[in-house]
């Protein structure tokens, strides 16, 4: 195990006390999101058109993928798609219930893993296609390792509270669990990030996140546009792909967890609001397919997580 690797422990009450209190806060903000998702779920746009139209395969996927959604599509006709888009959205009610008021919290987050990745299967078309121009594994997975981090913080009772009685060795092989699960999604991401197409043309990611954007949001992304057109896009794309391979391998290794944490944070949240055009444009639907907010944003609050649950090794000669 890595000497940067744990918990807060039973060092004394005050800084457990205070973990378990950021997390409640961290799991009150994902159910926030999941509030803002059945808004927008809830939508009769989403309803009645969106949502059956999401889950036809996209072109680039495979044959078995492909019969595969249409099985889903045939099932969710049978039943009326605008019930099962609805009893979706009351699942997302339900997750966003429990995450806010700490209730239910660990048949909840394994119902949310479970609920996440059918729809990383479906609407999410497990973050494919594969092809030029591919970044990440999409964000429905991203939203399921986010439950899964939620359970490692929950104690071994019946009525799963977050843990503030687990020994530090537990503490510990949940923290290396939770980072390694992470870092396993950034070394995906980074590998990406080394195909030909992102080093040459990194920014035309930023162009299309303007589209039906306000005017200040066009103009915030066209400022880091000129950046890149001033540094050169290869030079940007080889130090973004060098930024997440770093990112990956911290989380892999446990090195560096000092830095590696908020950097991981702060870069989350730059391609959030570039890239991703902070979740948007949000009229009818969300730019992101109508029942998410972004990528990156969800990868943020990982990180946050991380950092809560992260021990800082003491500074200064270890007592002999």
């Amino acid at each position: 195990m890595s000497v940067n690797d744990g918990l807060h422990g039973a060092a004394g009450a005050g800084p457990d006390l205070g973990r378990r209190r950021a997390l409640r806060l961290l799991n009150a903000g994902f159910g926030l999101i999941w509030v803002f998702n059945v808004v927008y779920q809830l939508r009769p746009v989403y309803l009645n058109d969106l949502f059956l139209r999401a889950l036809a395969a996209r072109p680039g996927q495979a044959a078995w993928y492909a019969a595969y959604t249409h099985r889903v599509m045939v099932w969710v006709q049978a039943l009326g798609a605008s019930r099962v888009a609805m009893a979706s959205a009351a699942i997302g009610a339900l997750l966003g219930l429990s995450l806010l008021t700490g209730r239910w919290l660990r048949a909840s987050a394994w119902l949310g893993v479970v609920y996440t990745f059918f729809l990383w299967t479906t609407v999410g078309h497990l973050g494919g296609p594969y092809t030029r121009g591919a970044t990440d594994p999409g964000t429905l997975i991203v939203y399921s390792l986010v439950f899964l981090f939620i359970l490692l913080t929950l104690d071994d009772g019946r009525r799963g509270r977050i843990s503030a009685e687990l020994t530090e060795g537990d503490r510990n092989s949940r923290y290396q669990a939770a980072r390694v699960l992470f870092g396993l999604l950034w070394a995906f991401d980074a590998a990406w990030k080394w195909t030909p197409f992102f080093l040459h043309h990194p920014d035309t990611y930023l162009v299309q996140a303007q589209a039906g954007q306000p005017e200040w949001i066009r103009a915030y992304i066209q400022f880091f546009i000129d950046v890149i057109h001033w540094i050169g896009p290869m030079v940007f794309g080889v130090a973004a792909a060098l930024a997440e391979t770093v990112i990956a391998v911290g989380l892999l290794g446990g090195w560096g967890l000092r830095l590696i944490l908020p950097f991981g944070l702060l870069y989350s949240l730059a391609i959030w609001t570039t890239a991703e055009g902070w979740g948007g444009p949000y009229g009818a639907v969300t730019g992101v397919g109508g029942d998410v907010l972004g990528t990156t944003i969800i990868y943020a609050l990982l990180f946050l997580y991380l950092i809560v649950m992260f021990r800082r090794p003491p500074i200064g000669p270890r007592p002999n």
